[in-house]
């Protein structure tokens, strides 16, 4: 069963990937691409590695696509808004937005949620204890010179495409 989850979201993921390049509205192609980065967390979790599919989440499909928006928000797509979703019309959008249906469907369907044995992250989760304690403990000094330097890209980001007055 989970070679089968395997492929259904490598399927998915490979879908949504050639929607990225192929959909001609830069919003699309985000959504698409957000699309993507969750499929490739679930993924990690068949992996058996939670912590990897949720900074996957936390990192590319919370923060990277948030500023992957500012970005085309602060484009001019009054003109691809306009266009259709993919060149072949409407067709691919519906077969995605069908295979994305399925998927949940599958997943909810075939989940170990619903059975009374436990999940497989709740019975690990030492590793994580260990991976926390030593980005808190002994790495803490670069963790917080990355989060400045990061915050220092951001300011000069805004300021950088702050339109001068006049």
């Amino acid at each position: 069963m989970d070679q089968g989850f395997f492929l259904l979201f490598a399927a998915v993921s490979v879908i949504t990937a050639l929607t990225v390049v192929l959909a001609r509205n830069p919003v699309h192609s985000a959504l698409a691409l957000m699309a993507c980065f969750l499929q490739v967390s679930a993924i990690f979790v068949l992996l058996g590695a939670p912590l990897l599919a949720v900074i996957q989440i936390f990192v590319y499909v919370g923060a990277i696509m948030v500023l992957f928006l500012f970005v085309i928000m602060m484009i001019d797509v009054r003109e691809a808004v306009l266009q259709r979703f993919l060149p072949g019309g409407n067709l691919p959008a519906l077969v995605l937005l069908v295979l994305l249906g399925v998927e949940m469907l599958v997943l909810v369907l075939w989940s170990d949620r619903f059975s009374a044995t436990e999940p497989a992250a709740i019975r690990g989760g030492d590793e994580i204890r260990e991976l926390s304690t030593a980005l808190f403990a002994d790495y803490l000094l670069p963790f917080e010179v990355a989060s400045v330097i990061l915050l220092a890209a951001l300011v000069g980001a805004i300021v950088l495409a702050r339109k001068e007055p006049g």
